[in-house]
């Protein structure tokens, strides 16, 4: 008899509650790689059962994070406007809570604040059974108790009084009377709970150690616990893998499966990202959402080469760090990822989103430029012949070789679209040079570059001239020239800033560099 082998599905549920975080990003992209690798289907489910935390147009705003990101998904929910075209011969269905959305794939409804009577009916499965409880505590007595616990230092756990003290006839007088009331999971003492976690290996709790957990909550909604539960099983999730902060969670689901009948999936729980100062990455140490990236100026490909080293490499001994979408999924296996904490270095983004942009073309560098430089002041007040796409793509050619990011487009070398700049005379000098031959170096520059013809005025062919006429002492001859012509200590090389300015305008700031000398 052959068996056929369970096809691989995964999913990524985040909740509305704000922007897509970059742990967030990570965990749909090792989805993502996973299902890719492995031939799989990826769901895209919205845990919206949190009503009070979520936030208008975070849903849409998840979709474009993830759409721009590149991480593709085949069931779950899209954009009306965004729908692959192949995806239409599917079941769609629109979502009933927000406007825009789509919902496609036969195991829908993909947004669980739509699937609320599917949680209750499962939830009363489980009290018919035996295996949860109606609890009618009010929270003033549940504080109570917590408080006491606190006091006798005992671990916050339920005492179950429902369970022992609450008859059934009380039950069913107080459910005519719409009693407010959670309905609480009742978990098996003096047990182990151990799974096997791709990540972290053998996993192992006490059930005594393990709370009472709510399914359902009094206001009707159920929690993070059943619904996810459910739906996993409902959805034919065969693998989930998300963040270490929900493996304290595992057991209780695991239980839930347990109580269904269910079989369990497997998990895999991804380290935690860290801060420089290892700690866990938070919105008090900076940007931790996708989109202040996007605004930043850093390429997809550089966040997602970026994100997928969080944790993960290739391992045999390889050092390669510069990875396509197609190499990511190629190498990927979830059994290499790391179990110790991850460290988010902006310095290693920078270092990786530069290797991506020395290599876009000069036509991709200025589309993807030019909409950060159009916000810059310097800009916007810049001569209208500094911000023709000619002169623009100069200043990109001369950038690109160490631009990290496009938000810092133009931001060292203002003086390509300023002129107005004002420095001290004593900065012509290289070292020790006096006046009078800083003077001497400005004005056999003046006269080299006065005899260069428009014709022969490239970047290559200046870098030559000047390199020559320096001679060996090339600080003593480039350094003033450089001032002349930018203000500043730093800058690219002169030949490339008279380059970029044009004859006429490099002659013109030499003389005003020497009738301040005068």
């Amino acid at each position: 008899m052959i068996v056929e082998e369970k096809k691989i599905r995964v999913r990524f549920a985040p909740s509305p509650t704000g922007q897509l975080h970059v742990g967030g990003l990570r965990s749909a992209l090792y989805n993502y790689l996973f299902a890719k690798k492995e031939s799989g289907t990826m769901v895209l489910r919205i845990e919206d059962t949190d009503r009070k935390r979520y936030v208008e147009g975070a849903v849409e705003g998840l979709i474009n994070s993830l759409e721009w990101a590149g991480i593709g998904w085949q069931e779950g929910v899209f954009s009306n406007d965004r729908l692959p075209a192949e995806y239409h011969k599917r079941q769609i269905a629109d979502s009933v809570s927000y406007p825009g959305i789509l919902e496609v794939g036969g195991h829908g409804p993909y947004v669980q604040s739509e699937r609320l009577g599917i949680y209750k009916e499962y939830a009363q499965q489980l009290i018919k059974e035996g295996k949860a409880y109606y609890c009618f505590c009010e929270p003033e007595r549940l504080e109570q108790m917590r408080e006491k616990q606190a006091a006798e230092k005992k671990a916050p756990m339920y005492d179950r009084y429902c369970l022992a003290n609450v008859s059934e006839d009380k039950i069913n007088d107080n459910l005519k009377k719409e009693c407010p009331y959670t309905i609480r999971l009742k978990v098996p003492r003096n047990e182990a709970v151990v799974f096997e976690d791709v990540v972290r290996g053998k996993v192992s709790f006490g059930t005594n150690t393990i709370d009472d957990q709510v399914l359902m909550k009094s206001d009707g909604f159920p929690t993070y616990h059943l619904a996810s539960v459910v739906d996993d099983h409902l959805m034919g999730i065969t693998h989930v893998i998300r963040g270490e902060e929900w493996l304290p969670s595992t057991p209780k689901h695991v239980l839930l499966y347990r109580a269904f009948g269910w079989e369990v999936p497997t998990f895999a729980h991804l380290p935690l990202l860290l801060s420089i100062e290892k700690k866990k990455l938070s919105k008090r140490q900076g940007d931790v959402a996708v989109e202040d990236y996007i605004k930043k100026g850093y390429l997809k490909e550089a966040l997602i080469n970026f994100v997928a080293l969080l944790g993960w490499n290739p391992g045999k001994g390889k050092t390669q760090e510069i990875f396509s979408m197609e190499e990511l999924i190629s190498e990927f296996e979830i059994s290499k990822v790391h179990k110790a904490g991850a460290v988010f270095d902006l310095k290693k983004l920078d270092w990786i989103n530069g290797q991506y942009i020395k290599k876009l073309s000069p036509e991709e560098l200025h589309v993807k430029a030019l909409p950060f430089l159009l916000e810059k002041e310097f800009f916007a007040s810049a001569p209208e012949d500094c911000k023709s796409e000619k002169y623009v793509r100069k200043v990109l050619e001369i950038e690109q070789e160490r631009l990290l990011k496009f938000s810092d487009v133009g931001e060292e070398n203002k003086f390509f679209f300023n002129d107005i700049f004002v420095f001290e005379t004593g900065l012509l000098a290289w070292k020790e040079m006096g006046m009078d031959r800083v003077r001497e170096v400005l004005e056999k520059a003046r006269e080299i570059l006065g005899g260069v013809s428009n014709e022969d005025w490239t970047r290559e062919n200046l870098g030559e001239i000047l390199l020559e006429a320096a001679g060996e002492n090339r600080g003593e001859f480039l350094w003033p020239l450089r001032v002349a012509l930018t203000g500043e200590q730093k800058s690219p090389s002169p030949s490339d800033v008279a380059w970029v300015i044009g004859k006429n305008e490099a002659i013109r700031r030499i003389e005003r560099a020497l009738a301040l000398i005068k």
